[in-house]
């Protein structure tokens, strides 16, 4: 009596190794981590090259502001890194940037930001910085 059952249990197994209807799902399931991590991992990555984007044009602009000596930028220092934060587009407090009146070069404005950047299954963090220094022009100084 026992060959019976033997035969219908490996009928089902040969009919289990030949059934090819998830095989899609299965493949999925093994490539989509590696796939996430790399679709994330690009938009994190974009979204540092734009925040650094940000940084790089406020603080030119906020030089460019100081050595002309503009109305948004003259008064105090804090006025300065205040125009930085407010032309950079993206989410940067003031305390991010640093105002010189007296370097060596004119007007320096230089910006620093860490941003963590959220890939999956690896936390990573971006220091960020740039820098801007215009001379004045003759017979100006910059904005104090």
């Amino acid at each position: 009596m026992q060959l019976p059952i033997m035969h219908r249990v490996s009928k089902r197994l040969r009919a289990l190794i030949r059934d090819r209807r998830a095989n899609t799902a299965v493949e999925f399931a093994l490539a989509a981590p590696a796939l996430f991590l790399f679709m994330f991992g690009i938009i994190e990555v974009g979204y540092a090259l734009w925040m650094q984007n940000a940084l790089d044009y406020s603080v030119a602009a906020a030089a460019r502001c100081a050595s002309l000596s503009g109305s948004a930028c003259s008064g105090s220092p804090s006025l300065v890194t205040s125009y930085a934060a407010s032309e950079s587009g993206a989410s940067l407090d003031s305390t991010a940037f640093t105002y010189t009146r007296t370097a060596a070069c004119g007007c320096q404005v230089s910006g620093n930001f860490t941003i963590a950047l959220e890939i999956p299954w690896s936390p990573v963090t971006a220091n960020l910085s740039s820098s801007a220094c215009i001379a004045p022009p003759p017979h100006k100084n910059c904005a104090s």
